[in-house]
This record gives C-alpha cells, structure tokens and sequence, in this order.
C-alpha cells in the first residue's frame, strides 16, 4: 500500500530507510532484457557457456539490476509518495557500481534511502536516493547507486 504525503512531510524523511520485499530475477527476465537492449552476451543468455565461467551460470544484465528500481520501489510496503504527483521522471545518477553479480534464479530487494528533497520550482521537486540492490544470502551487494529523480505535482 502507498502512503501519500505532503512535501514537507517527505522532506523531514531525510535519512529514512525503506526495504522492499524480495523479488525473482528469472531467465526469462534476462532474455527479454536481452531482447530489448540487443545485449546477448552468453554470459546472460547461454546457461550452457556461461556455466564454464567462474559466475557458474547466467547472470543478470548490470542495467536490468538498475532498471529495477521501478519494480523494487513498487514492493516496499507503505512506500511514502509526494501528494499530488502527476508523474515522475528518471533524472540521472550520481553514481552506480555493479559489485557482484546476479546469478539467474536468485532474489534481489531494494534498499532505498532518502538522501535529498528539494522544490526546484513551483510544482517541480528532485528527489535523490541512495539505493542499494541486496541479493539474498549474499553480504556484499550487487549494486550501489544515488539517483535523481524529478516529481511533478
């Protein structure tokens, strides 16, 4: 479930850490990723090749881990949302590193902090979190990155 709140309210969650739920990379997930980017190096895509390589298996693309923000941000239970949003746009990143990779079949949840939250100009807020993708029974990782995105209202 979402939880709307006000712009102050969410400027005050500076700092606030929201978990979300774990979520399945399939095969299936990398095929179509691989289908959609034109990426079909064997290490994602040939279960057969890539077993040879010291991943053991197929793994996910590094940007199929990013591009699951949307997907992870959507299981967080009760995830605040700014009041009023008419739409959201990805505004860029300060920073993303690939630590370990995602092997197919594993879950992966997001970590997402809220680092920044500005109004830019009447109706027009940037957010910036830090997130984090954590695959499970793995310590380190798989992806660290501060994002930016811009709110409408």
């Amino acid at each position: 479930m979402t939880t709307t709140i006000t712009a102050e309210e969410m400027k005050a969650r500076i700092g606030t850490e929201t978990v979300s739920d774990w979520v399945e990379v399939t095969q299936a997930m990398i095929d179509t990723f691989a289908d959609a980017t034109g990426d079909h190096q064997f290490i994602h895509v040939d279960p057969v090749a890539a077993a040879a390589t010291p991943f053991g298996g197929t793994i996910a693309h590094g940007f199929l881990t990013l591009s699951l923000m949307p997907l992870l941000s959507s299981k967080v239970p009760d995830m605040p949302r700014l009041a009023g949003a008419k739409m959201g746009v990805n505004y860029g990143g300060n920073s993303v590193r690939f630590l370990t990779p995602v092997p197919s079949g594993s879950r992966v949840r997001g970590r997402f902090t809220l680092i920044a939250f500005d109004e830019k100009r009447p109706g027009q807020f940037q957010q910036t979190n830090a997130f984090t993708v954590e695959i499970e029974g793995v310590e380190k990782p798989a992806m660290v990155a501060e994002w930016i995105s811009q709110i409408f209202v």
